[in-house]
């Protein structure tokens, strides 16, 4: 259950991160090659196409590296020993 939730909150937080991202990356493209704005068209080019490619790359980035953390967190929790109690 701890693996399945870390993975939904890797999926949220990589969405996030890659929308934010894709944005600078369209407005990089738009400065850098010149898109006209002409109706909107560079701002849909932006939020229509590199905002969701972003979101979908960095969600499926997030949920794998924090699947991957949280399985390794799982191999080695079950390989510890537990803790000894001092005496005094």
């Amino acid at each position: 259950m701890k693996i399945a939730l870390l993975v939904l909150l890797g999926l949220l937080l990589g969405a996030l991160g890659g929308a934010a991202l894709g944005i600078g990356a369209g407005l990089a493209w738009v400065e850098i090659f010149k898109t006209t704005s002409f109706e909107g068209y560079s701002g849909m080019l932006v939020f229509f196409t590199f905002m969701p490619l972003g979101a979908a790359i960095g969600g499926i980035g997030g949920a794998l590296l924090f699947g991957v953390i949280a399985i390794r967190d799982a191999e080695i929790a079950i390989e510890r020993e537990p803790a000894r109690r001092r005496e005094r």
